[in-house]
């Protein structure tokens, strides 16, 4: 089965190829991690009592108001939903604070995403699917990249683009609030820059800085293109379990390679500065 890594940036318009992805005519499985990232911390899970433990005693407004979720337990009857906007004021910002509470959160969050996605990437192996998607916008940051046979970032060229796409979004964030929250990620430019220098059929960039219909045609060709390289015989791996691990930990030892040699030539640049 093939891992396919699909990333951006806030505002680029990763959840609309998503949508795409899990659509006909690919029908392709999708795990999103914004979706188990809401799922862990949902109240009474360990990830919701840890935030709270960190972050209620500085973060007043950290929870939603009894009067918006019907009452003092929630409408669950687990404790009151996380007040999203108030704890991504707490997180998203370039101040050393900021920085270190988006640490705390992460370390937090994305243990237990990890686990969730784990065990959902072997029901889809299990199931016989000939790829699977990672829905993962932190896909470099967090080390997702060397498990990923092909990684297709979503990209916009202009950044004035992504602010407006944004604030168009989200219309209750100032313009503060919203450079802090595209300035938290790293550019998107360059993210593409390093799908790109994967390779062909192992990074592949999606520019959607016009219409939907143009989305579309740029995904059409993605997918075609990963699909022609995508030997068929993958799909009887499942019967040779040795077979399917062994190909599995080639392609992990390959993008693990690919991923060591851009930490190091990033490293060069840096010192040439």
């Amino acid at each position: 089965m093939l891992i396919i890594g699909l990333t951006g940036s806030i505002a680029t318009g990763k959840s609309t190829v998503s949508n795409l992805l899990r659509s006909p005519p690919y029908s392709l499985p999708v795990i999103d991690a914004d979706v188990l990232a809401r799922k862990v911390v949902e109240p009474g899970t360990p990830g919701y009592k840890a935030i709270i433990s960190h972050f209620k005693s500085t973060t007043p407004d950290l929870l939603q108001s009894a009067e918006e979720c019907g009452g003092e337990n929630g409408p669950t009857g687990k404790g009151r939903p996380l007040n999203r906007p108030a704890l991504g004021r707490r997180i998203f910002g370039d101040s050393e604070e900021r920085q270190r509470d988006r640490k705390v959160l992460n370390g937090i969050v994305h243990p237990a995403v990890r686990w969730e996605m784990y065990k959902l990437m072997a029901y889809y192996y299990a199931t016989g699917h000939w790829a699977v998607v990672l829905d993962i916008p932190l896909l470099f940051e967090s080390g997702w990249e060397r498990f990923c046979g092909c990684i297709i970032v979503v990209a916009v060229s202009d950044p004035a683009v992504q602010m407006e796409r944004l604030r168009m979004r989200d219309s209750h964030l100032t313009e503060e609030d919203a450079r802090n929250r595209v300035g938290s990620q790293t550019d998107v430019r360059e993210k593409a820059k390093r799908a790109q220098a994967r390779g062909k059929g192992w990074g592949e960039v999606v520019w959607n800085d016009s219409s939907q219909e143009h989305v579309k045609d740029e995904v059409h060709k993605v997918i075609t293109d990963i699909r022609s390289r995508s030997p068929k015989w993958w799909s009887w791996l499942l019967l040779w379990p040795p077979v399917g691990i062994a190909a599995a930990s080639w392609s992990f030892l390959r993008s693990w390679q690919m991923q060591k040699q851009w930490v190091e030539q990033k490293k060069r640049e840096k010192a040439k500065l």
